[in-house]
Parts: structure tokens; C-alpha cells; sequence
């Protein structure tokens, strides 16, 4: 992307920014290869002094980057950049959280590791970055620093705001859950795995933000009440203001999967399953076609 166009987006994004109230108040890491000298690194170099970037990648991942925040303090997250990207036109982009095992405390890269969401997400569009953080923690922190790496990469790539896809998997479902609570506008719509919900429900309900929750019936960790609780709750908001139900279906899914479900997949444990979910075209066909 050309100086001009990046300094055109920064500007874009603050006079957004300024004009908005938000509603809401160890593994072993993976085999590191040193990375091309595609302009993906490039790229990720240039784009900002606020970044330190990573020098190992892992299944096309840069790993280990850092974005400095002055409010939020240090973020890391690894990143998928395609090849095919030069800024020159918008492109999608996928966050996906991790659950515990993928923290950053668990090692650099332990969240793609454990996880293929970020690897399956690239199925559905070749024109996406995907974004996969390694935050401390499922709390307010995390929260606002997804948030604040979700607007760093709006403001300084081109993306196409329409196409703001979130997930997150157990403990990142909270955090995910707390993002929507707080600042839903900046997302598509968010997919929550294997979880419980945090956030702020009126926030979501006043953005019409389209979430999908999927967990097993007897999550091992959460049960599937929190989720059943959360659908209802949302459901119940929406048809007070007045919403047919057609909207609330499209607006709110609720999908509870059954012992034989996972067991086909391998998996006797239901918690442990939601990592499966990554594979289902339904569940993750559903996030990309909003």
C-alpha cells in the first residue's frame, strides 16, 4: 500500500473514532522456519513503528509480532498475510482467540498448534488476513486489546469493513463474548465455541451484530446452559424491540451438538470437541457467508 493510502485510512479510522461511544464499559512451540523474502514481510515491516515484527513463521503465519499500544500495552499475535495482498484493494479479515492452551505464556505459536481455525478460515477466502493473537488472559485485558488490534489492522491495511469476521474458542469465546459487549460494530458477526458469554447483551442487541454458538450438550468445562441462557437472553431483547422472528433466526443461532456427534469425530470429550468445530462447513460456512 502506497504511504498516501496508508496515512488516507489512519485518518478515516480516527475521525471514526472520534465521532464514537462505546456502548460497553508451556507447550512446546511449533517448528519455526525463517521467513521468505516475499513482500508479505515486507509489508509487515513498514506498515507501522508501532509494530515489532516476528522473524519465524509456521504454516504461513508470521509468528510472534508485537503491536505496542500505548493504552493497552503489548499485544502479540501472529499473522497470515497472502501473498496476493499489496493493499491495493480491500480484503477480508478473520480474529481468531484461543483457548487456554493457547496463550502466550504456553509458547510462541502455541494457539496455531492447538487450533486450526486460523488454518480452515483460509478455505473460505483467499482474499483474507487472518489474525490470530496470543493474549494473557479471558478478562477486560484481553478484551480491549483484540479491540485495539482489530483497529490497528482496520486503520493501517486495507480491509474491507464489511468483512470482519471474529471467533473464539473456550476461553477466547469470553473474551469474544466481551468484545461484543464492548465495541460489536467493529465485527460481521462472531462465532463462539465451546463457551460461556461475558459481555454486554444490550450492546450486541443495539448493534445487530449476527452471532452463531455452538457447544457440545454436555460441554465438559461449561455445560451447555451458559450458551442456552445467552441465546434466550438475546432472543428475548430482540423480540422486545419488536423484531419478527425470521431476523432473530438469522440474527441468533443456537447449535447444540450430541455425544454422537464428536464421537464420529474422535473425540469422547465434548470440551475438547469444540476444536473439531473448525472443520465443520456449516458452523464455519455460516461466519463467512455474513
Amino acid at each position: 500500500m502506497r504511504l498516501s493510502e496508508k496515512l488516507g485510512l489512519l485518518i478515516l479510522a480516527v475521525i471514526i473514532q472520534a465521532g464514537f461511544t462505546a456502548c460497553g464499559d508451556s507447550t512446546t512451540p511449533p517448528t519455526a522456519s525463517q521467513p521468505s523474502s516475499s513482500a508479505v514481510q515486507e509489508q509487515l515491516e513498514a506498515v507501522s513503528e508501532d509494530i515489532t515484527p516476528g522473524t519465524d513463521t509456521y504454516r504461513g503465519f508470521i509468528l510472534d509480532n508485537v503491536f505496542y499500544s500505548g493504552q493497552d500495552g503489548d499485544i502479540h499475535y501472529n499473522v497470515y498475510i497472502p501473498d496476493s495482498y499489496d493493499g491495493s484493494k480491500p480484503y477480508a479479515l478473520f480474529i481468531t482467540l484461543p483457548g487456554y492452551e493457547g496463550l502466550y505464556f504456553q509458547g510462541v505459536g502455541a494457539n496455531l498448534q492447538a487450533e486450526e481455525y486460523g488454518f480452515e478460515a483460509q478455505k473460505y477466502n483467499d482474499e483474507m488476513i487472518v489474525v490470530a493473537p496470543q493474549l494473557s488472559d479471558w478478562g477486560e485485558t484481553s478484551a480491549d486489546q483484540t479491540i485495539a488490534l482489530t483497529e490497528y489492522f482496520l486503520s493501517h491495511y486495507n480491509i474491507d469493513p464489511e468483512k470482519v469476521y471474529l471467533q473464539g474458542l473456550s476461553g477466547g469465546g469470553e473474551t469474544g463474548s466481551r468484545v461484543m459487549g464492548k465495541r460489536p460494530e467493529l465485527y460481521t458477526a462472531y462465532l463462539a465455541i465451546s463457551t460461556k458469554w461475558d459481555g454486554n447483551l444490550e450492546c450486541l442487541v443495539e448493534a445487530e451484530i449476527p452471532v452463531y454458538m455452538a457447544v457440545g450438550e454436555n460441554d465438559s468445562y461449561y455445560g451447555s446452559a451458559p450458551l442456552r441462557e445467552a441465546y434466550a437472553q438475546l432472543r428475548a431483547l430482540y423480540e422486545e424491540k419488536g423484531m419478527p422472528a425470521e431476523t432473530i433466526d438469522a440474527l441468533v443461532v443456537l447449535d447444540v451438538k450430541d455425544q454422537d456427534y464428536f464421537s464420529q469425530r474422535g473425540y469422547s470429550d465434548q470440551h475438547a470437541g469444540g476444536l473439531t468445530f473448525a472443520f465443520d462447513e456449516t458452523i464455519m460456512g455460516w461466519l463467512f457467508s455474513q
